[in-house]
């Protein structure tokens, strides 16, 4: 006889056994049916019931009635009576649990108001909160003072929240919140650490979407922690024991921004900890929904046994037939049906609990978690149900479970490529593919927060890297050939999962943006999709709260979206069908994606212009909206047209979609085919942490842009499954809702290039710090590549035990270090680097850039231009540039369809019209990322725009806060032209730039004498910070890394302004040696002010110290970085004075004789001919003018001591008074005055004193003229 009572899956004992092997679990494993019953041949009606609904054998007497509804139901309700009987004796007892009633019902847990410290806000009932306020704290409003209980925690952000338990007593404060004080605990997952007054670590980090169950054991009195069903341990032991009615409240505390969803037991547990129950007692429906949907599902099975086609179950059928479902189906599903809804009805919150309980893991059962899904056998069940009243709440809750577990569904290895949201996605996406499932879901107020959640990927935390690459190997490393094998195996398959998902989501979104709302007056497909764009941009971006989100980038929706959108964009979006329903002819040319189209291009600057909600926030190039709009009007023009590459320097070299020879982005190869195994990327990242442009191996690009490709297969049907619309049984969604409309319709359609603009954004908030992350790991992998390989060089060489044990703790620190960045690396590789997301940044850049140098020639609109183009397109193009693997060789990335954004980074570095300094400082920045590299500097040197205002904009632009940038690219530009530097000359120098820089220096002498005077204070201000450095270590007892670091940076500037310095003085020694000797008298004090902090005794053993830091060669962090340059600009100077061509020049060597200490300026000279400069720069060729130095040197010493000859002997009585003397600097004579307050000083302290000020140094007058005092016909006007 059949076991009575609930069985634990929807297969139970009867007809479908499941025989496994004892193979993993989570494994899908063949089944085998098997008779229940010993008898053969043809079972009556009455055993065929019985196995349906799970009765004993024989326990149904023959009716000599018809098998109708009303005979199933009355069967089912004594079936169900005896289960609520079981539920009673079965339930836990209450006690030891008190719920104060607030209002929603005395059995119902929320949180207390009351209890409420700082701000927190219900976004969503039932129970999803965000604080607002710098610091929130709240308790429940029920209880625990004995017995096993839990509540689950789902993270929507991942900051810092203290989750828990506490006391009434236990206060909250703006400063203290749950787990600051005594009865009161907490757990931390951001800090990674529980608390109880004071931290400790314990645990997990936690990440969005995890799933966090509080568990509080008062019969053992131990809390613990559990991370997505998995403990972490016991946090606390040994709590304080309460009275009855007076015990432990679950308790929250979350940070600004920080946001939530508590269940207490409205909802089934995710994860339920065996023994301990939920705070809210589960209700009792919930084990009778569960019996009667395991007798649907045994009804589907005997319908598969009598239609099944297939040879076993045909020899099956001739053992033993039940009897056939013809006649039986009906009343049976419709009794079944009945007696759930009768359920579902009367009681309030049942269809939530159902859905999001057995139902939702019913029709997954039945659709199967792996392909090939059963299609036919769900749309059976669902067309069922709709057949009654209450379904439209019962479908609003199953979308939002199935949104909710594709949110915290993590990915799982041996599941892969089925594994994380997959499931969910593929059952949500065929119900939504009906109608009236689309209309339900569109009607319900959780719309938009559904979607959001489909689109949700949950990130893997360092552990869950573990679980999903347990094995790691990179080059060098101790592994086997096996762990390397087992890297590729787990990268691939972790790959197809994120692949399929993807799918998932493009499909998804295709279904709403196809919907048309039934809504009047009628609108147009697209607009429901409009509106969750929008409406999701608020969100993010905090400005529908004003505030900002906790952290945008931890968004997982916020990368899907941007991903499908990509795709639609890229490589077809199926829009051609929806302009067929609107009878429109606009449709692309030839079916190209919108992104690889040739030809005209256009787009609607109508998006810029208007000052709507959601995008009224966003910062403009020219400042904020509403102010552009009053000091900058535009014309009524909506769309700005353009063709394609005309924005391009040279007509020959256009690479368009339209030419021959194609951009980067028209060649396409498979992400299977080009995809690096894990050890391949490895040894890309090992090769190339020396340079980013290794050469690497040719690629084959076998497939151009092909007319609709794509989008054919995207409107025809879903990714996921082989069969067509009909065989879905449901009609094809572009038909759903109101009739099609007519284009006259003054609704605009949703249009690519509006996608393109939310694109963008989403980018920049969301995708742009993902590839910070990925490109920080990859650094940091190189980086503990290059330590590990020291420490094992050490170890063979080290003798000392001592040593030895601390290089091998040392080394065993930098392998983990390792591990965990080969790990993410890889996570990150797959997530960001598809080749088919690589090509479409590559058009998205090309299009962009092209766009944005047409809008810069049309007047004001370039002012309305959002921020985030600017700071996408230059982010895109960097994180293609470090790609990994790279897109293409670095020798093309340019030059097949990027010249554009090399031309508009160079126009718009310093160009007026744009008001942010960041934005000015990003291409600032790009600029000179791309100078260090060959390839790129011959694109520059290729660049008419780049030729022609590119040096004058450099020098403008040093100032305060661009100088950093400006001097590494005229560094770059210099590298090889100065003294002893050939020894690190690269080939990125430029010729040509060094003679573009040169004549505008010569032609603009006022441009390059104000450049010439920031050069000279930055100079003096860089080695002050690096003398006082020094002296802050050698006056502190221990030196801190950060101190040593801000040391060593200070020096590098102090290098590279020198050389700057230096190249001047080689190329236009006219602007020191000739007029006025204001600049020679300046460069003479720097290079003297250098020379002392250089070769002071007390100073030398700190300023070794500052230039040793680690990783870095000692041959490239000598003094001879900063010595060299000032012997450059010394013969530099003294070449020019040999050439005749100069005329009259001023005397270096007298100025040198006159500075103050003259002993100390010749102590400084034998230092720089005494210092051991074949050592330092090898054989460089410079080193034979150290001859001309050496005579330099016997010239001012032999001045020098003429000067001291002369002085002794003018000695005499002192005056008593010298007023003829310069009070500033004591070594000149009072020959000018200021005008008009007439205070006197000598003309180089005034002159130099006027380049910054126009104010007199004595009593800050403004200066009108200088008048000379022996010639007052002479005068300087100001």
């Amino acid at each position: 006889m059949a076991e009575e009572g609930m069985k634990g899956g929807v297969l139970s004992s009867g007809l479908a056994s499941i025989l496994s092997d004892g193979g993993q679990k989570g494994v899908k494993q063949k089944s085998h049916l098997i008779s229940h019953f010993d008898d053969i041949g043809d079972q009556s009606v009455e055993r065929t019931i019985e196995y349906i609904l799970d009765l004993p054998h024989k326990s149904i007497c023959r009716s000599p009635t018809p098998v109708d509804v009303g005979f199933i139901r009355s069967i089912l309700k004594m079936r169900l009576r005896r289960l609520g009987m079981d539920w009673s004796m079965n339930n836990p007892d209450s006690d030891g649990v008190s719920i104060a009633d607030s209002g929603f019902g005395s059995n119902t847990v929320y949180l207390n108001s009351a209890s409420i410290c700082g701000e927190i806000q219900s976004v969503r009932d039932p129970l999803l909160i965000e604080s607002s306020a710098v610091f929130s704290s709240a308790r429940a409003n029920a209880c625990v003072w004995k017995g096993k209980w839990m509540y689950e925690v789902t993270l929507e952000t991942a900051g810092i929240q203290q989750l828990g338990w506490a006391t009434d007593c236990s206060p909250f404060t703006d400063r203290k919140g749950v787990g600051d004080t005594d009865d009161s605990y907490a757990f931390d997952g951001r800090r990674v650490c529980k608390w109880n007054k004071i931290s400790k670590a314990y645990g997990q980090s936690w990440v969005v979407g995890d799933v966090i169950g509080c568990c509080i054991d008062l019969d053992t009195d131990v809390i613990s922690f559990y991370r997505n069903g998995v403990s972490l341990g016991m946090a606390f032991d040994e709590i304080r024991k309460m009275r009855p009615h007076i015990g432990y409240y679950p308790a929250i505390s979350l940070s600004e921004g920080e946001s939530c969803q508590l269940n207490f037991g409205s909802r089934p547990f995710k994860y339920p900890a065996d023994g301990f129950h939920p705070i809210q007692a589960s209700p009792c429906y919930g084990s009778s929904s569960f019996y009667l949907l395991q007798c649907l599902s045994r009804l589907l099975e005997v319908q598969r046994l009598d239609k099944s086609d297939s040879a076993y179950f045909e020899k099956l059928r001739r053992l033993k037939r039940f009897a056939p479902l013809e006649h039986l189906y009906c009343p049976i599903s419709r009794g079944i049906c009945e007696e759930l809804f009768d359920i579902i009805l009367p009681n309030e919150g049942s269809s939530e609990f159902i859905a999001w309980g057995v139902l939702s893991s019913f029709l997954l059962e039945i659709f199967g978690s792996q392909t090939p899904h059963d299609y036919s056998s769900l749309d059976q069940i669902l067309g069922l149900l709709f057949e009654f009243n209450g379904h439209d709440s019962l479908f609003q809750h199953l979308i939002m479970a199935l949104s909710f577990n594709c949110k915290t569904a993590p990915l799982v290895l041996v599941e892969c490529p089925y594994s994380g949201s997959y499931p969910y996605l593929a059952l949500a996406c065929h119900m939504l593919r009906r109608e009236e499932m689309m209309k339900l879901w569109w009607q319900s107020p959780n719309f938009e927060y559904g979607l959001e959640g489909f689109l949700s990927r949950k990130s893997p935390n360092k552990q869950d890297l573990e679980l999903l690459m347990p094995s790691v190997w990179w080059p060098g490393s101790a592994e086997d050939i096996g762990s390397e094998n087992s890297m590729v195996m787990a990268t691939t398959a972790l790959s197809s999962a994120i692949t399929k998902i993807e799918e998932l989501h493009r499909e998804l979104c295709l279904i709403v943006v196809r919907f048309i709302p039934p809504t009047s007056p009628s609108q147009l497909p697209g607009s429901l999709f409009r509106t969750f764009l929008h409406n999701f941009i608020l969100k993010v971006s905090g400005a529908d709260r004003k505030m900002a989100p906790s952290d945008s980038s931890n968004n997982a929706s916020l990368v899907s979206l941007y991903t499908v959108l990509l795709h639609f964009l890229s490589e077809g979006f199926a829009m051609d069908s929806i302009y067929c329903l609107l009878g429109s002819s606009t449709k692309a040319e030839g079916g190209e994606a919108f992104l690889h189209r040739g030809g005209k291009r256009n787009f609607p600057v109508g998006l810029f212009l208007n000052s709507d909600p959601h995008r009224n926030f966003i910062p403009r190039v020219g400042g904020s909206v509403n102010h552009l709009l009053k000091s900058h009007p535009v014309c009524d023009e909506k769309v700005v047209w353009w063709d394609e590459g005309c924005m391009d320097n040279d007509d020959d070299s256009w690479i368009t979609h339209s030419t021959r020879q194609k951009p980067c982005c028209c060649f396409s190869t498979s992400d299977v085919g080009s995809f690096r195994t894990a050890r391949d990327n490895v040894r890309y990242l090992a090769r190339t942490s020396k340079g980013m442009f290794t050469p690497i191996p040719d690629r084959s690009f076998t497939a151009e842009c092909t007319a609709g490709s794509l989008s054919n297969v995207i409107v025809g049907k879903p990714s996921s499954s082989d069969r067509s619309e009909e065989e879905f049984g449901c009609e094809p969604l572009q038909h759903m809702g109101n009739e099609p409309v007519a284009c006259e319709l003054t609704l605009d359609v949703l249009r690519e290039e509006e996608l393109l603009d939310v694109m963008l954004f989403l980018y920049h908030l969301g995708v742009t710090p993902k590839f910070r992350q990925a490109f920080y790991y990859m650094s940091h992998q190189s980086h503990s590549l290059s330590l590990l390989d020291d420490t094992d060089k050490q170890i063979r060489e080290r003798s000392c035990i001592e040593q030895l044990r601390r290089l091998k703790e040392a080394r065993k620190s930098y392998q983990e270090e390792l591990v965990d960045c080969v790990r993410q690396c890889t996570w990150y590789r797959i997530l960001l680097f598809s080749r088919w997301k690589q090509r479409g940044m590559y058009a998205t850049c090309m299009w962009v850039a092209e766009m944005l140098l047409v809008l810069s020639n049309a007047g004001s609109l370039f002012l309305y231009v959002p921020e985030f183009y600017v700071e996408s397109l230059v982010d895109c193009f960097h994180a293609l540039r470090k790609s990994d693997p790279p897109y293409v060789s670095s020798a093309i990335f340019l030059k097949q369809g990027l010249a554009s954004f090399i031309t508009f980074v160079v126009k718009h570095f310093n160009d007026p019209r744009i008001l942010s300094a960041d934005i000015k400082d990003l291409l600032l920045q790009s600029i000179s990322v791309l100078v260090q590299y060959t390839d790129y500097m011959l694109a520059l040197e290729s660049s008419k725009e780049a030729l022609q205002n590119m040096p004058k904009a450099l020098l403008l632009a040093f100032d305060n806060r661009s100088w950093i940038p400006v001097t590494n690219i005229l560094l770059r530009i210099f590298k090889g032209s100065g003294f002893g530097s050939s020894v690190y000359a690269e080939s990125s120098s430029s010729v040509i730039f060094q003679v573009l820089l040169r004549e505008v220096c010569i032609y603009d002498e006022g441009l390059f004498f104000s450049f010439l005077n920031r050069l000279f204070n930055t100079l003096s201000w860089t080695m002050t910070e690096f003398s006082v450095s020094i002296r802050d270590m050698q006056e502190s007892t221990q030196v801190g890394d950060l101190q040593q670091r801000k040391s060593a940076v200070v020096f590098d500037l102090s290098c590279n302004l020198a050389r700057v310095l230096e190249f001047y003085t080689r190329e236009i020694p006219q602007a020191f040696i000739q007029g006025p000797d204001v600049n020679l008298r300046r460069l003479t004090e720097l290079v003297i002010f250098i020379l002392n902090h250089v070769i002071s005794v007390a100073d030398t053993e700190c300023f070794d110290n500052s230039l040793r830091r680690p990783v870095q060669c000692h041959e490239k962090s000598n003094r001879s970085m900063i010595l060299a340059p000032l012997v450059g600009i010394i013969l530099n100077l003294m070449d020019a004075t040999l050439d005749p061509t100069y005329g009259e020049m001023n005397d270096i060597i007298d100025i040198f004789a006159s500075m103050d200490c003259p002993l100390t300026v010749h102590s400084g000279f034998q230092y720089l001919l005494g210092y051991n400069w074949r050592k330092a720069l090898g054989g460089d060729a410079s080193l034979v003018k150290l001859a001309q130095l050496e005579k330099f040197s016997s010239y001012l010493r032999s001045r020098i001591a003429v000067s001291e000859g002369l002085e002794d002997s003018n000695v005499g009585p002192a005056e008593d008074d010298d007023d003829s003397r310069c009070c500033i600097c004591y070594a000149s004579d009072c020959n000018a005055q200021f005008q008009p307050c007439r205070h006197r000083s000598c003309f180089g302290c005034i002159s130099r004193h006027l380049l910054n000020s126009e104010r007199c140094f004595f009593c800050n007058a403004t200066v009108t003229e200088v008048v000379h005092v022996a010639e007052k016909s002479s005068a300087v006007q100001l």
